[in-house]
């Protein structure tokens, strides 16, 4: 017992070196691609604050490859103090020596799910406001909820006016919209026009409305007896096809807890959430593909250092640990695309990499 509490303790301070490294180098990235970007629109400090929120989400995709990073600052360490030719020595067979680090890496990946997820995408929605804020674009939004799809947009014209569309059913790319209305806000005069219509559907840059009706609430006393009812009318728009996808946003802006309500929600205002199981999915078997990190780095790093192997095994453990890494986001494309099951390309990568990198310790082993 006590030495498994001392291999997970250095695997885990192993993990806190690495994290703590890889978060001073995308720093420093983030801060030049800031400072790039933006130019003389921000300050030194509003890029340092830009950077330290766009972070966490460089941190928490590349978590797999930090893990096998750490496993192998972990066992290569023990190598070198050839703590490994004692332990082993002393008849303790390399499966029990794993038990700990790989119940470590299982338990940092719970940890990252159950909290890191809904502390990246705290960050990542904040940085968005803050980029959108700096940039003095004001980006359009799409949101979905209970009561159907919301989204805001610019009028495309030079009045400066803003619409707040509500719709009670959309198509998957949210240019086709059923009982849809359009709230119209002046910058002085606050809400100036309400618009129903049966339908709207967005083509270039205008939406095409059917079964409108309009009611002028900033220039009549009396919007319900001056409403004009038509058959079709036309409204610009600065939103495109594209524009309203991106507004979607990825999954991981959403908190793995709401996830399952996101979805609902989305599949009610008639949207494929394919996208979102798939993420949901993977983010509960994330840490099966950091145990299988350690399980990799294990197999290839064990052995006793003999000149000119080390590097060797180093790189073998890199490559192998990125072609997991790879693995998993090109089931990710697969899954997204529908050409293989959502369970599939979520759990098949971390079993993959677990049984290889497995049968992999146990050769060794034997050897």
């Amino acid at each position: 017992m006590t030495l498994a509490i001392y291999i997970a303790r250095r695997f885990l301070r192993a993990f806190l070196i690495v994290l703590a490294t890889f978060w001073g180098i995308l720093f420093l990235i983030e801060m030049v691609e800031k400072i790039r970007s933006f130019g003389a629109q921000i300050t030194l400090g509003q890029a340092a604050h830009l950077a330290a929120l766009a972070v966490p989400q460089s941190l928490y995709t590349i978590l797999p490859i930090l893990t096998v990073l750490a496993a192998v600052l972990l066992f290569v360490g023990m190598a070198r103090s050839s703590e490994l030719v004692v332990i082993r020595a002393a008849g303790m067979p390399a499966l029990r020596m794993l038990i700990s680090p790989v119940l470590v890496a299982f338990l940092i990946g719970v940890v990252a799910v159950a909290a890191g997820n809904p502390i990246v995408s705290a960050t990542s929605k904040r940085y968005e406001e803050l980029a959108g804020r700096y940039r003095s674009g004001g980006a359009e939004t799409v949101s979905i909820g209970s009561e159907g799809i919301w989204m805001r947009q610019g009028m495309a014209d030079d009045s400066g006016e803003q619409a707040v569309i509500r719709a009670t059913r959309a198509s998957l790319d949210a240019t086709h919209l059923n009982g849809v209305t359009f709230l119209i806000f002046s910058p002085e005069h606050g809400l100036v026009r309400r618009i129903d219509a049966d339908a709207a559907v967005l083509t270039g840059r205008t939406w095409q409305l059917t079964g409108v009706k309009d009611w002028p609430l900033g220039a009549s006393t009396n919007p319900e007896r001056d409403a004009v009812r038509t058959d079709s009318l036309s409204l610009p728009s600065d939103l495109t096809a594209e524009r309203i996808r991106d507004s979607f946003g990825t999954p991981s802006a959403v908190p793995v807890w709401k996830l399952p309500g996101f979805i609902k929600g989305l599949e009610n205002a008639g949207f494929s959430a394919r996208r979102h199981m798939l993420w949901f999915q993977m983010e509960l078997a994330l840490p099966l593909i950091l145990a299988a990190m350690v399980l990799i780095a294990a197999g290839f790093n064990m052995a006793h250092v003999r000149f000119g192997q080390t590097g060797a095994m180093v790189l073998l453990t890199l490559g192998a640990g990125l072609a997991a890494f790879f693995l998993r986001n090109i089931a990710q494309v697969l899954g997204d695309n529908g050409q293989i099951p959502v369970a599939l390309a979520a759990w098949a990568p971390p079993a993959i990499a677990l049984m290889l990198a497995l049968a992999l310790v146990l050769a060794r082993e034997d050897g």
